[in-house]
């Protein structure tokens, strides 16, 4: 039978994914972790048994973000995303996650939460909607507008200006 610790640290390396998405700097998305990981120890024996625990640790997550966003607005010094480095551009792999990350930066936050839990996550709508505390049909909503967003996005920005050097 798993442990406690056991079936926590088995979604480490998942939480720090959707928290360095969500942030983008890798200092904040380990503190938003850490604090995610000692808020559900501190509140293990609050959680429903038949609960599973990935779901319930990305709402502890999700509920930081959120509250951390609301705390730092307020004193207006939030940075949501650090700004992304010049790269050299040897590969195009790199300059198209680039771009998908620079259009993932400007979509709402609720539209980037559901499209990461969702389409990187692999959460159901109604895990996901559980985790965001709103109902399915707001993820379906939230996840349709946001795809739709993003391609905007991308589509407007036009394809990677590579050229042939001969």
């Amino acid at each position: 039978m798993n442990t406690k610790a056991d079936q926590i640290e088995a979604e480490i390396p998942r939480l720090r994914r959707y928290a360095a998405a969500l942030l983008r700097g890798q200092g904040d998305a380990d503190d938003l972790v850490q604090d995610c990981l000692e808020r559900a120890l501190a509140r293990w024996a609050q959680r429903h048994v038949d609960e599973p625990v990935r779901p319930w640790l990305f709402a502890i997550m999700h509920n930081l973000f959120v509250s951390q966003l609301r705390r730092e607005a307020s004193l207006r010094k939030w940075k949501f995303a650090t700004p992304v480095r010049a790269v050299p551009a040897e590969q195009e792999t790199r300059l198209a996650f680039r771009d998908v990350l620079r259009a993932l930066d400007q979509l709402d936050v609720d539209q980037r939460a559901v499209l990461l839990l969702v389409g990187v996550e692999d959460f159901s709508y109604a895990e996901a909607a559980r985790i965001l505390d709103c109902p399915v049909g707001t993820v379906m909503s939230r996840l349709c507008r946001g795809r739709e967003r993003l391609r905007e996005l991308l589509e407007r920005d036009g394809p990677l200006g590579l050229r042939r050097v001969k």
